[in-house]
């Protein structure tokens, strides 16, 4: 794989990089992916290249829906950099390129949402070519959306030279470290309503971890035969008391806070993905809230993803005392998962 950091800097002078991010966040008050690609944006700044943003945000059912625009991303990457940011509403991909050319002041575009072209979610490779077109050299930063095939990030690399960005250069060698050979004794929290989508990870890692704490939801999916299976697992360590109600466990007792935080002190390293209990409401967020302390004060390499997990870290101001928060979700469980991720593999 060939990454940014490794590129000739004249190879950059003048050239048009596309830069494809993920900046799909439903609070653009949330600015944690923005800020995470940064980096990237002012090493091309850096080496005097004009950078064209590609990204998409939300599921959207019609073509252009004004509410799951990319439009005041612009003005927010404009205010973190202070500079301007042209933003394109539309998809004359002839008319972008004569206008990238001829503008002499700005060096940072920004595309509308990709998802609002269907060929973007199909892997099209017509839409791709297109893409490409606009420009000498493609980058990718975007590694919560490589677990998926779209024109963007696999298609798009066959029609011009492309590299790992310095964000997915980071996610893979910080992810690496742990599904390879991670400072032992390795402990992994899982919770999150959809513990069944985490059982892969338990199977990819679970000879090389030490305990496995699982959240309060895994009581409300008892009865599905992949959570019997766990059950067995000497490794995995189930919540021992709950706040409960209506018959539904909504996050862990005292008692197995106790018994989970004696654990997390003996890690080297920690991984955590999904909340431990329901922390959208506050009287369910007391088990996160202590593991999270217990985190901070391990002595272990910590890794941190998912996204709620990531935003509960950042509304708790814990951010700092975290070895690496993860921008990727599903590419996140794919890749702990030991799955190959499609638009990592399009850059080999």
């Amino acid at each position: 794989m060939k990454y940014l950091t490794k590129i000739n800097a004249k190879k950059l002078n003048n050239k048009t990089c596309l830069l494809r991010v993920d900046f799909n966040t439903n609070l653009l008050r949330n600015s944690f992916r923005i800020n995470a690609v940064l980096p990237t944006i002012k090493f091309l700044i850096s080496k005097k290249a004009k950078i064209v943003i590609l990204s998409h945000r939300g599921r959207p059912i019609n073509e252009k829906n004004k509410k799951l625009s990319l439009c005041p991303v612009a003005k927010i990457i404009s205010k973190k950099l202070r500079t301007q940011v042209r933003f394109f509403s539309d998809f004359n991909f002839k008319k972008i390129k004569e206008k990238i050319n001829l503008d002499k002041k700005s060096r940072i575009f920004l595309l509308e949402n990709l998802r609002f072209l269907p060929g973007e979610k199909n892997n099209e490779s017509k839409l791709a070519k297109r893409l490409a077109s606009l420009g000498d050299i493609y980058i990718n930063d975007a590694f919560a959306v490589c677990h998926r095939k779209n024109a963007s990030t696999v298609a798009i690399t066959k029609y011009i030279e492309s590299y790992a960005g310095l964000l997915l250069e980071k996610e893979i060698d910080g992810l690496s470290k742990v599904v390879k050979a991670p400072k032992k004794p390795l402990v992994v929290i899982l919770g999150g309503s959809k513990i069944i989508n985490k059982i892969n990870i338990i199977n990819n890692l679970n000879k090389k971890t030490f305990r496995f704490l699982l959240g309060s939801s895994i009581f409300n999916k008892l009865t599905n035969p992949e959570i019997k299976k766990l059950q067995k697992n000497k490794k995995i360590i189930l919540p021992i008391d709950f706040i409960k109600n209506n018959g539904m466990y909504f996050d862990i007792g005292p008692k197995t806070i106790e018994c989970y935080k004696k654990i997390i002190n003996k890690a080297n390293t920690i991984i955590w993905n999904g909340p431990i209990g329901m922390i959208e409401k506050k009287k369910y967020s007391t088990g996160s809230k202590q593991l999270a302390s217990a985190i901070i004060r391990a002595k272990a390499f910590k890794i941190i993803g998912g996204g709620e997990t990531v935003n509960f870290i950042l509304s708790e101001n814990l951010q700092k005392r975290m070895s690496f928060l993860s921008t990727g979700g599903g590419a996140m469980l794919d890749f702990l998962a030991g799955k190959k991720l499609p638009g990592i593999i399009a850059l080999w």
